[in-house]
Formats: C-alpha cells, sequence, structure tokens
C-alpha cells in the first residue's frame, strides 16, 4: 500500500519567486512549481498532500509563536499521515528542527525539514533532489523522528546545525553520526535512536511559552557587567557559549557573581562550546570549573539552536528550576552524548 505524506510549506527559499525586491515568498505558486515536476508523479513516489501555510514567512522571521504553529498543523493530521515533510527556510531551519524534536512528544512518525539555497523557479535549484528524497524517506519511515535533510545528508533534527550560507552542503551535525546518505542509494546509516519521551507513550503536542531566552557569546575583552542588569533581571534561559570546552577569559570573575545572582532570580544558565565539534567539560580547565560551582550547567556537545529549544521547551513544561537544569544535561531525544 503507497504511504501518504503531508507537504508543510511554511516559506523560505524553495518556493520563492524573482521581484525587483529580491526574492520573496509568493502564496500559491509552489502548487503550480510541484505540478512542473515530472517525477513527483512517478510510480514510487509517495502520495503527498500540499499544505501552505499563511502568511508563508522568511525563515528569519520565525518565532516561537510559528513553532507552534507547525506543531499545530502536524498534530491535527498526524493520524491521517504516514510522515510529514516540512518545507522551511535555510536560516532557521536547524531551530525549528530543534525544537519540534521536543514539542512532538511520543512521535512515532518521520518528521523531515527540508528546503533549498536556489528557489525551485531557478534552473539550477537544488530544491527538486531536496524535496525528491525527503519524500521518498519519509515513505520508507526509517527514521521515525524529526529529521534534517539537506545536499544528500539526512541528520537527526536537533543535532543539525548550518554550516554554509551558500554552499549546496548546507548542513551537517558535527557531533552525531548522519543518519543516512542519498548517493546512488539511500544508504541508512546505523545510528543510536533517540530515547522515548517518558511522560508520553501517545503522539501528543507541546507547545511553547515564549519565556525570554538570549544566547550570549564569550568573546577575547567582553566586559561582563554591560549584560549584568539583562541576565539578572530579563533571561529565564541562558546559553552561554564559551571557548573550547567551556572556558572564560580571566574576566570570569565579573562574571561569576552575575551567573550567581541570576540563578537565585530563577535563571537557568546552560554552557555550549562555541567549536561546531567536540563537548563542554566543565572542570577541566580552571578557567571553567568556577562555572559550575555558580549556578551554570554543561550542555555537553548540544548545539546553540538545540540548547535554547529544550530551554523553552522545559520552561514550557512548568519544571522547576532543579529540574530544568538536571533535564538539560539529560539526553531526552538524541541531542547530546554524555
Amino acid at each position: 500500500m503507497k504511504k501518504k505524506i503531508c507537504l508543510i510549506h511554511t516559506g523560505g527559499t524553495i518556493g520563492m519567486i524573482r521581484s525587483e525586491k529580491g526574492y520573496l515568498p509568493k502564496e500559491n505558486y509552489l502548487a503550480s512549481a510541484l505540478e512542473a515536476i515530472e517525477d513527483l508523479k512517478n510510480p514510487s513516489m509517495p502520495d503527498f498532500d500540499l499544505f501552505e501555510m499563511c502568511p508563508l514567512l522568511d525563515s528569519s522571521d520565525m518565532a516561537v509563536g510559528d513553532w507552534n504553529r507547525i506543531g499545530e498543523e502536524i498534530a491535527s493530521r498526524y493520524h491521517l499521515y504516514d510522515g510529514f515533510v516540512i518545507l522551511h527556510g535555510t536560516d532557521t531551519m536547524a531551530y525549528t528542527a530543534s525544537a519540534l524534536s521536543f514539542m512532538l512528544e511520543g512521535l512515532d512518525k518521520p518528521v523531515i525539514l527540508t528546503g533549498s539555497q536556489i528557489p525551485l523557479c531557478e534552473i539550477r535549484s537544488d530544491g527538486r533532489d531536496n524535496l525528491i528524497t525527503s519524500l521518498l524517506i519519509a515513505g520508507e519511515g526509517k527514521h521515525k523522528e524529526v529529521c534534517l535533510y539537506f545536499g544528500g545528508r539526512l541528520l537527526r533534527g536537533n543535532r543539525a546545525t548550518k554550516m554554509s550560507a551558500d554552499g549546496l552542503l548546507a548542513f551537517d551535525s558535527p557531533n552525531c553520526p548522519r543518519l543516512a546518505e542519498a548517493g546512488i542509494s539511500i544508504r541508512y546509516l546505523p545510528v543510536p535512536k533517540p530515547p522515548k519521551c517518558d511522560t508520553d507513550s501517545n503522539f501528543s503536542l507541546c507547545t511553547l511559552e515564549d519565556v525570554p531566552i538570549g544566547v550570549l557569546k564569550v568573546f577575547p575583552g567582553i566586559r561582563f557587567p554591560i549584560f549584568e542588569r539583562l541576565m539578572t533581571e530579563k533571561l529565564k534561559g541562558i546559553v552561554l557559549e564559551t571557548f573550547g570546552a567551556g572556558n572564560i577569559p580571566g574576566e570570569g570573575d565579573a562574571l561569576l557573581p552575575i551567573i550567581e545572582r541570576a540563578f537565585e532570580a530563577g535563571s537557568v544558565i546552560t554552557v555550549c562550546s562555541q567549536c561546531p565539534q567536540g563537548t563542554v567539560s566543565l572542570g577541566t580547565y580552571k578557567s571553567s570549573s568556577p562555572l559550575k560551582n555558580a549556578g551554570a550547567v554543561s550542555g555537553f556537545d548540544m548545539t546553540t539552536e538545540s540548547c535554547v529549544a529544550k530551554l523553552y521547551y522545559l520552561f514550557s513544561k512548568h519544571y522547576s528550576k532543579e529540574e530544568i537544569k538536571a533535564l538539560m544535561e539529560e539526553n531526552l531525544r538524541g541531542e547530546l552524548t554524555k
């Protein structure tokens, strides 16, 4: 029996057209563009229905409310389809993939995000292959989790990060093996499956609350007191991008009291590395040990995108501060390696 896939178009380059102001999304254009792709009518392709969100968005405009809308569209159709393919802009695709991996509790169907660097309206568009292969992978149902497919690579959604602004191999997952590689054939790789959601054996959607979360990137010469009021009064969750394995500059003596006050005010500070590959190991170096003592938690090898999404999710579940701290260091959806 043929599989049936729900194709959700959120916007992004793949469905954009040329205009005097540059590429922009156009409502109802994608249906005609897909009709012109004869390969989509091949008997080996799964059946699919196209749903177009309104308004279509450039992915740089994506926000928490838009993640909720995408999640709600999946949830409302969950029992009608064998899988889902989400067309999305590349700029924030990894953020959306990470968010959906936490929001879709008890997920037991493939949800694949894809898009393109070149619009379908252009002759050299990479969107055709990305779309066709994503539909095939969703139909085969080998990986029943949130994934990101791009440029021949199937990646775990909450491990993916955008690596190139203009290359066709735009995404990778430096700290997690690829789930599949598409060459002459689609080759699925032996990657451990993510843990099942403990709270829900059946599928359910957890919508996210728009809690104040920020990302602070450490750099040489940073003056931490400039950020004190923001960190201690405004933000519930903070992702601190440090050097290497979790190191901060000598000015850390100014940072640690700020972290302590932020923690006392109810904030959760998660330490990530600015390096694409590798893990945070608080305490390996003297310059990272005080972070743990001040109340920060380790993001291990999570991407910044995944850390941000996970904080939104855990705060939206209304866990206590101590529970959130503990869960940030636990592997919930395959997002980290301890």
